[in-house]
């Protein structure tokens, strides 16, 4: 699952929602990454750029198509109440709480009996994503999807990370076409020609496992498929430079340069980050060419999941206040894996 970024203080966070740059530790993810009303624009504090286009695009609910795309826009459909999870299962602080999730502070480094747990919980988070992807064709309602992630993962003794996450009300992202991130499950069938990201992220024995992938529904264009394809290479490119000492910010310039090669852009309002026994913490991961400061460590873990779109990298939310789409209605597409930095470099724990 993914975090945003606002410009007030020189801190980084991750891929939830917003255009929010710097961020005081103190400030709580309920209020980074969920809009004023109002404020429909992802760029929370700042940047409330409302052009003739996302009038179009989200107040004339009436238009289905518009110029220049090959699919219908996306609309919402009726969300089912959230699933519930056995007492026993253990639940992450801000499920128990019932108060706004913190930002873990400091990195995720791990001892060995850690290091296992984290390949534990990555090893399901990838095993439920696996079965996601089954169960994608034209005709399946997103929110059966969710059903079925969320049976898998209780049956696994885990609890579904994103289920009570500041208000998220699903077991499991479901974005289709242009929906950049947090794309809520519901009633609106898959239909042929989509492209879906599905994000599974469990909590198993206190640890989470964070991950995501792309899949086709069903006969998709060359264009869509060129977009995912070219992502998912920069996630692997991204990864393989990744080991102790390396800077963070050649992450985001290894994507950047390949995505300009595509032409594809890459958006800048989501991040990677820390994950572990904290969902989302430091470090925060630019999938852009960027100055920030800092090494990576041995035995650390944290996410690295880039969005690239066709056209416009822009950020737009729904009423729900966690879909995020672009604002041109161009597609997105977006890859994640879970890692963990090694001697030799780094070790995908999300992988079968």
């Amino acid at each position: 699952m993914v975090v945003s970024v606002s410009s007030i203080q020189p801190r980084f966070i991750s891929t939830l929602i917003g255009d929010c740059r710097f961020i005081q530790p103190s400030h709580s993810l309920h209020r980074l990454f969920r809009c004023n009303p109002g404020n429909k624009h992802v760029s929370m504090q700042y940047s409330r750029r409302f052009s003739g286009l996302t009038d179009l695009l989200f107040n004339r609910r009436n238009v289905d198509e518009l110029p220049n795309t090959k699919h219908k826009r996306l609309r919402p459909g009726e969300i089912s109440p959230p699933r519930p999870v056995p007492e026993h299962i253990q639940r992450p602080p801000y499920v128990k709480s019932r108060k706004p999730p913190g930002i873990g502070s400091g990195f995720e480094v791990h001892d060995r009996k850690g290091i296992e747990k984290m390949r534990a919980s990555g090893r399901l988070a990838a095993q439920v994503l696996q079965y996601a992807g089954t169960l994608v064709k034209p005709g399946t309602m997103t929110d059966e999807i969710d059903q079925a992630v969320h049976q898998m993962i209780i049956d696994n003794g885990a609890y579904p990370s994103p289920l009570g996450y500041g208000g998220f009300p699903k077991s499991v992202c479901t974005s289709v076409n242009e929906c950049i991130c947090h794309g809520i499950p519901d009633s609106r069938p898959l239909e042929d020609g989509d492209i879906v990201n599905i994000d599974v992220t469990v909590y198993l024995n206190g640890y989470h496992g964070d991950t995501s992938a792309m899949f086709f529904v069903g006969n998709v264009d060359e264009e869509a498929k060129n977009l995912v394809q070219v992502t998912k290479e920069c996630l692997d490119k991204a990864i393989s430079i990744c080991a102790p000492g390396v800077e963070f910010n050649k992450i985001g310039k290894t994507i950047h340069d390949l995505a300009d090669k595509h032409r594809y852009g890459v958006v800048e309002q989501f991040v990677g980050h820390g994950v572990g026994r904290s969902f989302h913490s430091d470090p925060v991961i630019l999938h852009y060419r960027n100055n920030s400061r800092g090494q990576m460590v041995l035995n650390q873990t944290f996410t690295i999941e880039p969005m690239l779109t066709i056209g416009s990298i822009e950020g737009v939310m729904w009423d729900d206040n966690w879909t995020v789409v672009t604002e041109d209605a161009s597609l997105s597409a977006q890859f994640e894996h879970t890692i963990l930095i090694t001697q030799d470099g780094a070790e995908i724990l999300t992988r079968c």
